[in-house]
């Protein structure tokens, strides 16, 4: 199976799973925090990684949120101390493992996780944590093999957390875990890690080698048609490798910054009373940024065309919003339960996003507002 070293290391391949255990003994963690969710309880993926410890997990925080959250960070260190633990698995989507480096920043740094927020410069007060394991089981977020998390806090911002040290010592994908993802969650974070890519690729951050990534990884879930596959049939194997394949280029691409889609859907994605999709959002927002892109970044939308495999000249936006339709997103935020006066909720938090940064155009306030109402 093929290993790759990026940010960190990735062992990837159907059977990943079973290098667990080994993997444990040759990181040196014997009483490991099993962190993941109700759902993936539900679906016997637990016990199915629980399988592969050697002398089982020393304790297991199952109770992940849709989005995480600082309270539940501060749940998940109180279990990792009262296990006694020395590591760290994180099984499911990007919030179980968002959560995991939460938790582990949480046990190794003093103080709200606020202080170590991206809009506060928190990067330079952290520090190396426990060992974290990332295995995921959906193919989106790439949080496996990325610098950051994201975190609501407990004043309700939803702040990104990056520091090199949050990378997971260790990914295993194993695209077996993903074969019962259901057609409307495959669509919608396959979608996010789509949108990493196109953001990525246009982000105004130089660095080649992660833009080429990007690029690549449009062209397999785009051009070569695998994320449809994914999601007509879940049980296609092959597909299900090629988009897990793609999520992990996703998130090595946007080592080079991301845009306004993730800016906007950061912001909504704090909305406690909506509760969410990180990756729905980015599916329903990315046509409408790129429409807002005309006159901007025609070097790196021609790049985009060649790799989607449409023609020059060719609508970008257009095209990601009729792949939108075949896959079954949602229309429109408001077919998500958005309403006009979201908008004030989420604007601050949208321009001063970390992602706003590195957007293809500058995006203010004004630029938000338009975003908003076309997607709306």
């Amino acid at each position: 199976m093929p290993t790759m070293n990026y940010l960190t290391t990735c062992q990837f391949d159907f059977g990943a799973i079973k290098g667990l255990g080994p993997a444990l003994r040759r990181l040196g963690v014997k009483r490991p925090l099993l962190v993941s969710d109700a759902g993936l309880k539900a679906a016997g993926l637990i016990e199915r990684v629980i399988a592969e410890i050697p002398d089982g997990p020393a304790a297991v925080f199952d109770t992940a949120p849709i989005n995480p959250s600082e309270a539940a960070c501060r749940a998940a260190s109180d279990a990792y101390r009262a296990g006694e633990c020395d590591g760290l698995i994180a099984l499911g989507g990007g919030s179980p493992i968002d959560l995991a480096k939460g938790a582990g920043l949480a046990v190794s740094h003093e103080g709200p996780l606020a202080r170590y927020g991206a809009s506060q410069r928190g990067s330079r007060h952290i520090g190396p944590i426990p060992t974290l394991i990332a295995i995921p089981t959906t193919a989106g977020t790439g949080s496996e093999v990325s610098v950051g998390a994201m975190v609501i806090l407990d004043d309700g911002r939803k702040e990104t957390i990056i520091s090199p040290h949050l990378i997971p010592s260790l990914a295993i994908c194993d695209p077996e875990l993903t074969l019962g993802l259901p057609a409307g969650l495959t669509a919608a974070t396959g979608m996010d890690a789509l949108t990493h890519c196109v953001e990525a690729v246009l982000s105004t951050m130089v660095h080649p080698p992660a833009e080429a990534i990007g690029l690549d990884g449009v062209e397999r879930l785009f051009a070569r048609g695998w994320l449809e596959r994914a999601v007509a049939d879940g049980s296609d194997r092959e597909a299900r490798w090629q988009v897990m394949m793609a999520s992990f280029q996703g998130a090595l691409a946007f080592v080079k910054g991301l845009g306004a889609v993730h800016g906007l859907s950061h912001g909504l994605g704090r909305l406690a009373d909506l509760k969410l999709h990180h990756g729905t959002l980015n599916a329903i927002l990315l046509p409408h940024s790129l429409a807002m892109l005309a006159g901007h970044a025609e070097e790196k939308l021609a790049r985009l065309r060649k790799a989607m495999e449409i023609p020059a000249g060719a609508d970008v936006a257009e095209a990601i919003a009729q792949l939108n339709a075949r896959i079954k997103i949602p229309p429109n935020l408001g077919a998500i339960g958005v309403r006009t006066e979201h908008l004030a909720l989420a604007l601050d938090y949208a321009v001063s996003d970390l992602a706003t940064n590195s957007n293809a155009r500058k995006f203010g306030p004004a630029e938000y507002e338009e975003l908003f109402k076309r997607a709306l």
